[in-house]
């Protein structure tokens, strides 16, 4: 198996386990903790999260500042997320509605449901920073 598989059925490993559990926090120590709330939570914000979805829609680039990539995604627990990909930093993924993608990354509350973001390298070296997995290629 290459590294690529390996964290492919890791991924799917955490989403069962996930999905079986209902739901994750981190305690004060930083360890995982059940939870009997949705899987994407306010409880985890700024988690580094993984999972597979599916886009549903694609947003307009935000161009201020850093440059993003903004799409829509379903959660394989139905949850809507944002997806901001730096295209400053990382390739822009060719996604188009209906693309099935696995993202890394960290996730943000908001009221709205959440975002991910940081899905792309970390350029100071502090993190393995995230990533999207899109037809096989990682986009970081």
């Amino acid at each position: 198996m290459n590294q690529r598989q390996i964290r492919s059925l890791l991924g799917l490993i955490v989403l069962a386990v996930a999905g079986i559990v209902g739901a994750l926090q981190r305690d004060d120590a930083g360890t995982v903790a059940e939870r009997s709330q949705p899987v994407f939570a306010p409880e985890l914000d700024k988690a580094w999260v993984e999972t597979f979805a599916t886009v549903y829609r694609v947003l307009p680039d935000d161009t201020k500042g850093s440059q993003h990539q903004r799409f829509l995604v379903h959660s394989p627990d139905g949850h809507s997320l944002l997806i901001a990909h730096n295209i400053d930093l990382a390739p822009r993924v060719p996604i188009d509605e209906g693309s099935e993608v696995f993202i890394r990354g960290q996730f943000e509350w908001n009221d709205k449901g959440g975002v991910i973001h940081w899905t792309h390298h970390d350029p100071r070296g502090r993190h393995d920073g995230g990533y999207i997995t899109f037809r096989g290629r990682d986009y970081r």
